[in-house]
Parts: C-alpha cells; sequence; structure tokens
C-alpha cells in the first residue's frame, strides 16, 4: 500500500500569470486559479500543476552541467518538430544545445527546461 499519492508538482515562477497561461495551452488543462503569486491548472483526471511565485528567481539555465536543475517534465507528443515550434509560438524557446533526435529540451517562459518525447516511444 502506498504511503502516498501525488496530486500536484509546483513549479516556482518569475511571472504566474505568464506561466498559467503558457502551461494551460500547452497541456490543454483548465486554469483553477491565478492571482499574482499562486496559480493552479487541473487535468481531466485529477492531477494538478501549481506555479509560486519566487521573488528574485533565477531559471536553472540549459544545458546545466553544475547540476542545479532538480527534476524536468517528460510530455509524449505526436510530431516532435511541431510541438516544439507550438511551444516556442507559447513563449517557450527552444535551445540550440540539444542532446538527441528522440526528443526536444524546451524552455517554459520562466526557464524550466522540459522534454518533449515521441509518445510512440512511450507504448
Amino acid at each position: 500500500m502506498a504511503l502516498a499519492s501525488l496530486k500536484m508538482v509546483t513549479l516556482d515562477s518569475s511571472d504566474v500569470r505568464r506561466d498559467v497561461a503558457f502551461w494551460a495551452e500547452v497541456l490543454g488543462w483548465d486554469v483553477a486559479h491565478t492571482e499574482e503569486e499562486y496559480g493552479m491548472l487541473t487535468s481531466p483526471d485529477g492531477l494538478a500543476l501549481g506555479f509560486g511565485l519566487v521573488e528574485g528567481y533565477e531559471a536553472p539555465g540549459w544545458p546545466n552541467s553544475n547540476g542545479s536543475k532538480q527534476f524536468h517534465l517528460d510530455l509524449a507528443v505526436d510530431d516532435l518538430d511541431g510541438a516544439a515550434e507550438r511551444v516556442v509560438a507559447l513563449g517557450g524557446t527552444l535551445p540550440q544545445d540539444q542532446p538527441g533526435e528522440t526528443w526536444r529540451v524546451v524552455l517554459d517562459p520562466s526557464g524550466h527546461p522540459f522534454c518533449l518525447t515521441r509518445a510512440a516511444s512511450w507504448a
């Protein structure tokens, strides 16, 4: 029996409203709450993604050779290049330094790295 169940992941943010809007479009999730200091998205199956304002927030950077990036999200997509282009159109960034051909590292507007991966690879 599990001790706990994961309900939400919260990301530090330099601009909560911007990040809520970005991730709502990327994931297609509902905006449950948004204000200057905190925001939350919810998925159809009850998961949540939160955003908390951190004064003086500094993005972890990519590439990250010193290990200050603590975690990242992996998102499955059908069209890798098309999804990367859409993320950039929504305000994300596609760094020049990419580690492979089967995924794309992209940065959200606050600089959090996340990966777009081929959905077929997860089957």
